[in-house]
């Protein structure tokens, strides 16, 4: 069995996620951001960065949630979650893991000025004015191409939509989804999966945001 080192609505949520799509065995390892717990020597030996998620599974540790659900689409080729190195989808899906990634970077900059930041420190209005615009101005290329698809690859559901579908779980916190209808039924398509509730299940309620929404603070 697997053990996944965890913080509940974190980035390591992909990997929880996609390991059920897997149908894999998984033991949680959970942590708190703010207790030191991330901090730990042991920790840090196994992602050296002192950030979840981390995986031990076949004998390895892994780190970083791009290069685990690589490893794990490669490793188990008959999940049919990854195109192949040589299947025209290859490209898209490289690409779309890494758009995951540039959008999560914006919704890390937010938590933190918005979520992470305590009095008497306060948040910067014209920095989170700015990722704001940026987080909604990556939303609409996601718009329009989920306009012609179910998922992010035109052959179906793939490990590109664990890793990106996972963030429009945190947009909501700082962008209304009204004006973003095929998201919002993307989401619906997300949420419908025997695997993602099973994941939600396991990860347990949410208490990462103590607030429904963040809005820009006023001086922007």
């Amino acid at each position: 069995m697997s053990v996944l080192h965890h913080v509940p609505a974190s980035r390591s949520f992909r990997i929880l996620w996609l390991l059920h799509e897997m149908g894999l065995p998984v033991r949680l390892k959970t942590y708190r951001i703010g207790d030191g717990s991330l901090r730990d020597p042991g920790f840090l030996a196994l992602s050296p960065a002192g950030r979840v998620p981390a995986l031990e599974i076949d004998g390895k540790v892994l780190f970083e949630s791009a290069a685990i659900t690589q490893y794990l689409c490669e490793t188990r080729p008959l999940s049919g979650l990854a195109p192949g190195p040589d299947a025209p989808e290859r490209v898209p899906f490289l690409q779309w893991l890494s758009y995951a990634e540039t959008q999560a970077s914006l919704l890390a900059d937010l938590n933190l000025q918005m979520v992470f930041l305590r009095p008497p420190a306060q948040p910067s209005p014209a920095v989170v004015k700015l990722q704001v615009a940026r987080l909604r101005a990556s939303l609409a290329p996601l718009e329009t191409h989920l306009k012609q698809q179910d998922w992010l690859l035109e052959s179906g559901f793939s490990a590109a939509d664990t890793m990106l579908g996972y963030n429009l779980f945190a947009v909501p916190y700082f962008v209304d989804l009204a004006p973003f209808d095929n998201l919002q039924a993307y989401i619906g398509r997300i949420e419908a999966r025997p695997a993602y509730k099973a994941a939600r299940a396991m990860d347990g309620p949410q208490a990462f945001y103590d607030k429904p929404f963040y809005p820009v603070p006023e001086g922007a």
